[in-house]
């Protein structure tokens, strides 16, 4: 592959995973000292996010956005995906901020590898290698590392937060692997936009409407959720789809480790979030265990 198209790639990937750790940032600054609403942010950041998304694809592409509609299989799995993969990542990543700090959601989300590999395992029956069993171990003392600061006595999150942090890892396992076969017919910000704007109308018809908000109305909330919806969601995906055209989803995978590390040193900085030696080790406990399966998935 052309050098200068793969360092085109890999700023690609490394941008996205910026903004998408100043945006977990930001979004504890919201929920923590400026009361917004995690429920809101969630309904008005897919809704607005999904529909650019749409009215982008619709004057990018010849066919339209309403054709994968008229497929009812692919429409049914479009309908799944924005609202256990879209909506539920989207939503326990927030809540695990809200009840924790962005570094410990953004590290509990980067256990999803590990739920793959041991989704694939039973899915193909296939026993683990040595490689992917060490990675597991790895992700298991990582995250007890982080959770209890290695102390087996004590939490050092709240139960509640622990509880969203795993289903957020769940979630963005789904969310990874439910739509592979969508975006390689569809297109990836075709799918991506109706999977976000699906999940924001359901969250906003069921859970909250999007017109009540909830928070301090200043100009710090109001910068806080342009940033979000704008370079967390709109620009982060953007970057992090296009970076796929010149890098492979293994290197990708792996430069997006920048994104917890972005969260942990903003948080530490900005938000003076405690994050000691245990928090650390967890961290690149959890990190290692991505780079070690994207090794097995690059061999394979």
């Amino acid at each position: 592959m052309d050098l200068k198209k793969q360092r085109k790639g890999i700023l690609l990937v490394i941008i996205s995973a910026v903004f998408w750790g100043m945006s977990g940032s930001t979004a504890q600054f919201l929920f923590h000292n400026e009361n917004l609403n995690m429920q809101w942010l969630v309904a008005v950041r897919l809704l607005t996010a999904g529909s650019i998304f749409l009215i982008y694809t619709f004057f990018k592409i010849k066919d339209g956005i309403w054709k994968i509609w008229k497929h009812g299989r692919d429409g049914l799995n479009l309908v799944f995906f924005g609202i256990f993969g879209m909506l539920g990542i989207q939503y326990t990543y927030f809540a695990t901020i809200k009840y924790s700090n962005a570094p410990t959601a953004t590290i509990m989300q980067c256990l999803a590898p590990v739920l793959i590999t041991c989704y694939l395992t039973i899915k193909f029956r296939k026993f683990p290698s040595l490689r992917e069993i060490t990675a597991v171990m790895l992700a298991i003392l990582g995250t007890f590392l982080i959770i209890t600061k290695g102390n087996i006595h004590s939490l050092s999150i709240s139960k509640t937060a622990l509880f969203w942090g795993i289903l957020s890892a769940f979630a963005a396992a789904f969310y990874t692997v439910q739509p592979c076969h969508l975006i390689q017919k569809w297109g990836s910000t075709l799918v991506i936009g109706w999977g976000m704007l699906i999940g924001g109308i359901l969250f906003s018809l069921l859970v909250h409407n999007p017109f009540d908000f909830t928070g301090k109305a200043c100009l710090y909330s109001i910068l806080g959720i342009i940033f979000i919806i704008l370079f967390g969601t709109i620009i982060g995906f953007y970057c992090y789809l296009e970076s796929l055209k010149y890098i492979s989803p293994t290197t990708a995978s792996v430069l997006d480790c920048v994104e917890p590390l972005t969260a942990a040193f903003l948080s530490i900085v900005w938000l003076h979030v405690s994050f000691g030696i245990e928090e650390w080790t967890g961290t690149i406990l959890i990190i290692a265990t991505i780079i070690i399966l994207s090794k097995k998935q690059k061999v394979s």
